[in-house]
């Protein structure tokens, strides 16, 4: 008999032990893949047709299958956060890239990361206080090496400088940047990085995890040109 409770006991401990490891890995993991815009296998600065300028120079408009990411490595793995509500718009001109202008706005309460107890902890007070701070924007200021040809779906890179606002603080900030044009569709790309302590908040780090200081973000934006 006492060979048998011992036997059920450690059954148990292996039970609990399962169960306590798939809720740290449900809570610490990450739930989000990065969708990018631009294949991977898109041609770089190469192409069949050349693009006529005027299709490009004008206003478009962010669409709503665009999002932006915010990601953080722990000691686990990186953890992807999803901001799927983004608004904005750009003014392209090849010829005189000082008259470009764009600008973007991310919902923070749409911010996701497939997991609503860690979502609500980052949305709170002590970290993005989405109640009091509901919006991140970008503002470009200056566009860097922007080109003035383009190519029939084939991507281009750049460069974005501006202003990052998160929870009420404005960083000036460098994204490094792909665009593709095809079809009358602008896709762009940009990523860059800054640090928990940028926006005033504390690495949030548990006794289990460690985690990064830095934060990358990446843009994923599908832009539309308007109509005149």
């Amino acid at each position: 008999m006492p060979i048998k409770k011992t036997v059920i006991s450690l059954g148990a401990l292996v039970v609990l032990a399962g169960g306590g490891y798939f809720a740290y890995d449900y809570y610490a993991g990450n739930h989000v893949t990065i969708q990018e815009v631009i294949p991977a296998d898109a041609p770089v600065q190469a192409g069949t047709a050349a693009v006529d300028p005027t299709e490009l120079n004008g206003e478009w408009t962010i669409q709503p299958d665009s999002k932006v990411y915010f990601s953080v490595t722990t000691s686990k793995e990186t953890v992807n956060f999803e901001g799927a509500a983004v608004n904005g718009s750009w003014t392209i001109d090849t010829v005189d890239p000082a008259k470009m202008s764009a600008q973007g706005v991310v919902d923070i309460n749409a911010l996701q990361s497939g997991n609503s107890q860690r979502d609500g902890h980052v949305k709170g007070e002590g970290y993005l206080d989405a109640a009091a701070n509901p919006e991140a924007t970008f503002t470009v200021n200056s566009f860097e090496n922007f080109p003035q040809e383009w190519t029939e779906g084939a991507a281009a890179a750049f460069a974005m400088n501006g202003t990052l606002t998160v929870k009420g603080v404005s960083k000036d900030v460098t994204f490094d940047a792909e665009a593709l044009y095809s079809q009358g569709s602008f896709k762009m790309e940009g990523s860059t990085v800054v640090t928990f302590n940028d926006f005033g908040m504390k690495n949030p780090h548990t006794v289990m995890l460690d985690t990064q200081n830095d934060v990358t973000v990446q843009l994923q934006l599908n832009l539309n040109k308007e109509q005149a």
